[in-house]
């Protein structure tokens, strides 16, 4: 009988936080270190075993260095491994052009960091679980709210070992673009639209290629290479919903599109041996009306999906979590995250977030979709034209790409010293 009681124990785990986050992303991760910085109680819940996932977004802009800065982990950061981008550069047809220049932002690091996502994500790990209110549970999905009159008391996840049940005075959605917590809480979705869907792939570097471009772009097609180190990871753009018309025509018909556009890939597309090393990207660009509820607030790709385009998505769901933790760590210390603070964490994200979006539809509608229709030859933007002519304008979109509409700096304090917390751990 005990031992049927133990395990009944085992299979219905529950606890108490402050504060339940929903998805280990950059978001949840952020604010989940932000919090515990500021003495909050808290627990990310991530559904899978690690962060290693491939074909992630994993460009580190300057806004968020500048933030690691604040928080006094830049350094350490930086001696990661990764890449650093300075300038960003485009081709079109035959002609290579400069499209970005980060090196005069007012940042202490003024470029771009190539990093993957799991590194990232493990970093902020890293610094967080130094703080004895972080917790981070691995394998534990949420599936669904706990609502009590109306309002958000908790979250219910799936584990190896069983059910958990996590009670919580406020339950942050940040489970990215396909959000569970979003869906349960009954919140609008308002659908943007997309002309374009992404198919990922790597392909190995050799020390003769050129270095690091933004993207080619040719006979209907766009290709962007990142730079990393012994490989490219390369996003072939396609016509929204033309993903399995192009697998129809076989991957011996794909590698030679890729081949067209750059020809010196040509002796290592067999690399790519059949569509197992292919992943597809579905475009999505949408935001919710109201990103919170009663004891709930959504960030990151749960309250905005955001395009590929600028590769801004990592960065913006950051300083949704910067802003987050801005307003909501001194009420949540206290006990409690009212309403009204929920509704100034969308107020102060919402234009930002509105901003971008309506940037990166310009730019899917007016140049993006056009180059896939391929109805007409790709000419070479004016703007881009001017901006060889006088290098200087180059700074503009060096300048929203790198620290967006709306930068965020840390205003929360650090509840502990962090020596003193590494030595009573």
């Amino acid at each position: 009988m005990l031992e049927a009681i133990n395990s009944w124990a085992l299979l219905m785990e529950e606890i108490r936080v402050r504060c339940c986050i929903a998805g280990g992303g950059p978001a949840g991760m952020m604010l989940g270190f932000l919090l515990a910085r500021a003495g909050v109680d808290v627990a990310v819940l991530e559904k899978h075993a690690d962060f290693l996932r491939d074909f992630r977004g994993d460009t580190v802009h300057p806004s968020t260095l500048e933030m690691m800065h604040e928080l006094g982990i830049l350094d350490d950061f930086l001696r990661r491994p990764h890449q650093q981008l300075d300038r960003l550069k485009v081709q079109i047809g035959d002609t290579s052009l400069w499209a970005a220049d980060f090196s005069h932002l007012p940042t202490h690091a003024k470029f771009i960091a190539l990093m993957p996502q799991w590194d990232f994500l493990n970093f902020l790990g890293e610094h967080a679980a130094r703080y004895p209110e972080f917790q981070l549970r691995m394998q534990a999905e949420v599936v669904d709210l706990i609502q009590e009159n109306g309002d958000v008391t908790g979250v219910r996840a799936k584990t190896p070992n069983g059910d958990l049940t996590v009670r919580s005075d406020l339950v942050v959605g940040s489970d990215g673009r396909r959000s569970i917590v979003r869906e349960k809480a009954g919140l609008n979705v308002v659908e943007k639209g997309a002309p374009m869907d992404v198919l990922w792939m790597r392909i190995s570097r050799q020390a003769s290629d050129p270095p690091q471009t933004l993207g080619r772009i040719d006979m209907g097609r766009i290709l962007v290479m990142i730079y990393r180190g012994e490989y490219w990871q390369c996003a072939f753009v396609i016509p929204k919903g033309t993903a399995e018309e192009l697998k129809a025509r076989g991957i011996e018909n794909f590698r030679a599109e890729i081949a067209r556009l750059v020809p010196y890939l040509r002796n290592r597309l067999g690399e790519l041996k059949d569509w197992n090393d292919v992943s597809l990207l579905t475009v999505k660009v949408d935001r919710l009306e109201t990103w919170y509820k009663p004891g709930l607030l959504c960030i990151g790709d749960a309250a905005h999906a955001m395009s590929p385009i600028g590769g801004v998505g990592i960065n913006l769901a950051v300083q949704d979590a910067v802003a987050a933790a801005n307003i909501l760590a001194a009420p949540l210390a206290a006990g409690a995250a009212p309403v009204h603070m929920l509704r100034k964490v969308q107020d102060r994200r919402e234009f930002p977030t509105r901003l971008t979006q309506a940037v990166q539809i310009f730019a899917q509608n007016r140049f993006i979709g056009r180059v896939l229709a391929g109805n007409n030859p790709i000419q070479v933007p004016s703007i881009l034209k001017l901006m060889q002519r006088w290098p200087i304008l180059q700074r503009i979109p060096a300048r929203a790409i790198g620290l967006g509409a709306r930068p965020e700096h840390v205003k929360t304090p650090e509840a502990h010293r962090r020596q003193d917390v590494a030595k009573a751990s």
